[in-house]
């Protein structure tokens, strides 16, 4: 029973996990704990390809990622969560690039109202495994989302 429970729960805690903002965490370092890793956004290169993550910086542990390449009307969705509300389609892919294996690739319209939203507003609403949640960006993410919008819009091929 444990080898199925231990996993289940933990798996529920990195999805709980990732809906905790980097705005609203405890300061756990002046109050002599060690402190957690926070997630948060991020939007990384390799070559053309623009990543938007939400997650923990400098470690695979991803609950969303958005990817684009430049001018590209859709974005390839990938993660644990997706997001609520955005006009999605499925398409088939071999290797997803979280977890390595083969996966399903979600896409989602640059303009999508939900990716807007996220880079207006700091929210974006998404659905997991936990239930429903937003996920939250501060002031500088917003600017990061924005910038990769940007990078992806179809004017700029």
């Amino acid at each position: 029973m444990f080898k199925v429970l231990v996993p289940a729960v933990a798996a529920l805690g990195l999805v709980a996990f990732a809906a905790q903002s980097s705005d609203v965490a405890p300061d756990l370092a002046t109050a002599g704990l060690m402190a957690a890793p926070v997630m948060g956004w991020s939007v990384h290169h390799e070559g053309a390809l623009a990543k938007l993550a939400y997650g923990v910086a400098n470690s695979d542990q991803l609950a969303l990622m958005v990817t684009c390449m430049p001018g590209d009307r859709t974005a390839a969705v990938y993660g644990d969560v997706q997001v609520e509300g955005a006009r999605m389609t499925q398409a088939s892919i071999e290797i997803d690039p979280l977890s390595g294996g083969s996966a399903d690739e979600t896409t989602i319209a640059v303009n999508d109202p939900a990716l807007a939203g996220l880079a207006r507003d700091g929210r974006m609403t998404v659905v997991g495994d936990a239930g429903r949640f937003q996920l939250a960006a501060s002031t500088e993410e917003r600017h990061l989302v924005r910038d990769f919008l940007s990078y992806c819009s179809p004017g700029r091929a």
